[in-house]
């Protein structure tokens, strides 16, 4: 091609900038207006699908979508548009079109945006298609298509150009409408279970609610420093306070840590407490959550996750942590063996002991050094050690642990609960014991919120508390290996430009 002083132009997106400018030249805008469809795609394969081959019909249709592929063929033009719900064939012809508009058709681009007119009809070669009677460029595309987005090569481009990624990989444009169809079910769910969804603060003066590392930034206007949540907890657990029965939260968290297939810094999770709830109202939540998004994202609640085939229907295994990891660890692991037995079980299973660490933390470490990725089917690991657990309640049989349990799915954590401790001087106890630790150098320490407290000295009712991990979910039920393909926009490192 040329450009408009008679020179041989080679650039592709060159070549889309000078028809761009043509049109604009000629009083043509290139970027379109408002326009109205009479029907997806996916309706019209739908409503025609009776169609013989070769069949016309009257039928007229409005549709718009980005131009997949074309070809020409003398006085027949065939174009490949696609919409949000699929593609469809465009049988454009000069007899309908008239010269000047199938000049201009065949002058449109792979990527450009147009909006078509025409009936319905299916070729002699059987395929459903519109033919034709006039179209209009609705946005001029100035970058290629890629051909071929795939691969592991492209992964980093993939993700940093998550929008070429959903034009040209319909599986990844299904992952995230299954991701939507999940946060909606789990919405759908907690509502008819009789909760209220509310909102809580993004920044918050004490870091709290979880063990985490904050971002951290500066509130100008109150000259110091807050933090960028890590969990929902304390907040919602106020309502509770407050005279809310049943309150959740489904919403983004912020953790300063380190990315990999299973984490990335910023996240969603849905917490929920439940006043007069417990461990066992928590876990049917939690069974029931699950099923619910299992459903509307799959249709079954016998799912397979890369090669691995679910169960996820029924009543779902309960076992204790120390079960667990005397069952993996083939020896005792319990209270009742001394803390240099506990360092030397972790050790012998490649775990490293710190000093600070009590048997409460050994036995934790142990169960993931020996137990946690061996879990396969949906299991509830309950009776954690109080040392790791400061925001739940203690077990009525025994103090050194507590009423809580994480819900493990093929060697990961999807979900954490508490019956919830209300005990305001037990919990004043537990962040002096944070506050200490913090002292010590552990930054994933929390801070003593001092208004939590006075919350829980006016009457917090018992209650059950959950998060889950709405991310791991996302990717157990699309068969995602890595975070990263069920977030949108994933963080990433500079671009190198």
């Amino acid at each position: 091609m040329t450009d408009m002083q008679g020179e041989i132009v080679d650039d592709p997106v060159e070549v889309r900038h000078n028809k761009r400018q043509a049109l604009i030249d000629a009083g043509r805008d290139p970027y379109g207006h408002a326009f109205t469809s009479s029907h997806t795609v996916e309706q019209l394969d739908e409503q025609y699908a009776h169609l013989e081959d070769g069949q016309d019909t009257e039928d007229e249709v409005a549709i718009a979508g980005r131009v997949m592929a074309k070809r020409a063929q003398g006085k027949v033009a065939f174009l490949e548009l696609m919409d949000h719900t699929g593609t469809i064939q465009l049988f454009c012809r000069i007899n309908a079109l008239g010269e000047d508009a199938f000049e201009e058709l065949k002058d449109l681009d792979v990527g450009d945006w147009i909006a078509v007119q025409g009936t319905m009809m299916r070729t002699r070669r059987g395929q459903l298609s519109v033919a034709v009677t006039s179209f209009e460029l609705m946005s001029k595309s100035l970058r290629p298509l890629p051909e071929k987005f795939h691969g592991l090569q492209d992964k980093e481009t993939r993700y940093r150009q998550r929008y070429v990624d959903l034009v040209v990989n319909p599986e990844v444009r299904e992952t995230f409408k299954k991701r939507s169809r999940i946060i909606s079910a789990i919405r759908r769910f907690m509502e008819d279970e009789g909760y209220y969804e509310v909102e809580t603060p993004f920044l918050n003066p004490i870091i709290g609610g979880a063990n985490a590392k904050p971002f951290i930034t500066h509130f100008n206007a109150l000259d110091r420093d807050y933090y960028l949540r890590i969990a929902t907890e304390l907040p919602l657990k106020r309502l509770l306070v407050g005279g809310f029965p049943k309150v959740f939260e489904l919403d983004r968290i912020f953790r300063n840590e380190g990315m990999d297939p299973y984490h990335n810094p910023e996240f969603t999770t849905m917490e929920a407490y439940e006043a007069f709830g417990d461990l066992e109202s928590m876990m049917d939540l939690a069974q029931g959550c699950f099923q619910a998004a299992a459903m509307a994202a799959c249709g079954s609640l016998q799912v397979e996750y890369q090669g691995t085939a679910l169960d996820l229907s029924g009543d779902w295994r309960r076992a204790s942590m120390m079960e667990l990891a005397s069952e993996h660890a083939g020896e005792d692991v319990s209270f009742d063996r001394t803390r240099e037995e506990l360092v030397a079980i972790l050790e012998k299973n490649g775990g490293h002991a710190e000093a600070a660490w009590g048997k409460g933390k050994l036995i934790a470490e142990i169960f993931e050094a020996v137990a946690e990725e061996k879990i396969v089917q949906p299991t509830f690991v309950i009776d954690h050690p109080l040392e790791v657990s400061p925001l739940a309640k203690k077990h009525p049989d025994n103090p050194e642990l507590t009423q809580r349990f994480e819900l493990f799915i093929l060697g990961h954590e999807y979900a954490n609960a508490f019956t919830e401790l209300n005990d305001p001087v037990d919990q004043a106890e537990r962040f002096m014991a944070q506050v200490k630790a913090k002292d010590m150098g552990d930054d994933e320490a929390m801070g003593f919120d001092a208004d939590y407290i006075r919350a829980l000295e006016y009457g917090m009712p018992p209650a059950g508390g959950i998060g889950i991990g709405i991310d791991r979910l996302t990717m157990l039920l699309t068969d995602a290996p890595t975070i990263r393909d069920v977030l949108l926009f994933p963080h990433m490192r500079d671009e190198a430009l």
